[in-house]
């Protein structure tokens, strides 16, 4: 297994791989969580590679080797502008996958856990070349956790740097990319789900809403959905080694 670090652009990813892949092996773009970088997802990389796809791991925004050093406040407040920029730079990410000769027509897909499973579902409505996708602890509902998000934070006594305008522009922008607006894009898109139902981070009420929402819409061929009753934030080897499974079945 070949794992290099990358500048693609300016976005700094790990590309793992096998020395015998072809140029035409399918891809998986797999995205981190918050105040987590590319490198530890490395399991993840390795089920994926071992089942024949190449994987690309960005460093999110202020993430990894692009920290620059915030306490855990000031990321906080800056969690939409970073889920935000993910999805513009995915489509940067699959301009260089096809400038450096990876994308000949092979299928592609997403991946991605908490923050990355959130910003892949944003993906999904902004990309149409997506052919599968992961999410684990991901939730659509990009609007209802920005306010439930600044709601915690102000109970905790600090004040949103934002009035009242600048709410309403960032919830305009986030319901651009909110996928539970926009199910018709999802038609015939294979999707996994894993969830915890005990998670307090990422709430499993709303994604589970949305997968039944798509199941009763477009039917539940395309759609797997793991829950796993006693586990919260944290995705478990069963629906690690089963999201990677799902993942490469898909995408031969």
């Amino acid at each position: 297994m070949i794992t290099n670090l990358e500048n693609w652009g300016d976005i700094p990813v790990l590309h793992i791989s096998e020395e015998n892949f072809t140029n035409n092996a399918p891809v998986v773009f797999f995205l981190h969580g918050f105040e987590s970088a590319k490198e530890h997802n490395l399991h993840y990389a390795y089920q994926l590679v071992n089942k024949g796809c190449r994987v690309i791991m960005p460093d999110a925004h202020l993430h990894g080797d692009r920290d620059i050093e915030l306490d855990q406040i000031q990321i906080s407040l800056r969690f939409w502008e970073i889920v935000l920029t993910s999805i513009e730079e995915l489509g940067k990410l699959k301009n260089v996958l096809k400038e450096r000769g990876y994308d000949n027509g092979q299928k592609i897909a997403v991946s991605g856990t908490s923050m990355g499973g959130i910003t892949t579902l944003g993906c999904l409505t902004a990309y149409p070349w997506i052919d599968a996708a992961a999410i684990m602890m991901g939730t659509p509902g990009f609007v209802n956790l920005a306010k439930d998000q600044m709601t915690l934070v102000e109970q905790r006594g600090f004040k949103i740097p934002m009035n009242e305008e600048e709410k309403k522009k960032m919830f305009d922008t986030l319901s651009i990319f909110d996928a539970s607006k926009q199910l018709e894009k999802l038609e015939n898109k294979p999707l996994f789900f894993w969830h915890g139902m005990k998670d307090e981070v990422v709430p499993f009420a709303p994604t589970n809403k949305f997968v039944e929402d798509l199941i009763e819409q477009y039917g539940d061929a395309q759609i797997e959905f793991m829950k796993e009753k006693s586990v919260g934030h944290a995705v478990s080897r069963k629906g690690m080694l089963r999201s990677t499974e799902w993942l490469a079945n898909r995408l031969a």
